[in-house]
């Protein structure tokens, strides 16, 4: 539960920073385009939450294509939560002036929060400590058989 919690908030961190980074730039009158945006917001997500691409580059028992699967998994996530949110849903919520819904730095936390939680849930899975193989391990499977 805790990772779940420590992912949706990476995540939204994350996202309200590209979001706020890409709503700046469309001000100073450079846009990226929103499904580039929310795109690079997954890109970003699947990266940096669970086990980041540094972490996986150190570990010798794992691969760094994990990260890149993730990241490119998080391209479409991103632009498909766009889609459904403005496209499909569109629902309108205006708080001081900006709607909540297509405002980049509020959408893109949410769009960071979700794919954030289900990337860290992802990686928690498989580990317990507990699960972890004893010294006694070979011998117990030997004397199984």
């Amino acid at each position: 539960m805790l990772k779940l919690l420590v992912g949706i908030l990476k995540g939204a961190v994350i996202g309200a920073a590209l979001g706020y980074g890409a709503h700046a730039a469309g001000q100073a009158g450079f846009s990226l385009g929103p499904w580039l945006t929310y795109g690079l917001i997954g890109v970003f997500v699947g990266l940096f939450v669970g086990k980041p691409i540094w972490a996986l580059i150190r570990d010798k028992n794992s691969t760094s294509w994990i990260a890149v699967l993730k990241s490119a998994f998080g391209f479409g996530i991103g632009c498909g939560l766009y889609a459904l949110v403005t496209k499909a849903i569109s629902p309108h919520w205006v708080i001081s002036g900006y709607d909540v819904f297509t405002w980049a730095p509020t959408l893109g936390g949410a769009i960071g929060a979700v794919y954030g939680g289900f990337v860290e849930l992802d990686d928690a899975i498989g580990d317990d400590k507990s699960a972890a193989p004893t010294k006694d391990a070979p011998k117990k499977l030997a004397a199984k058989k």
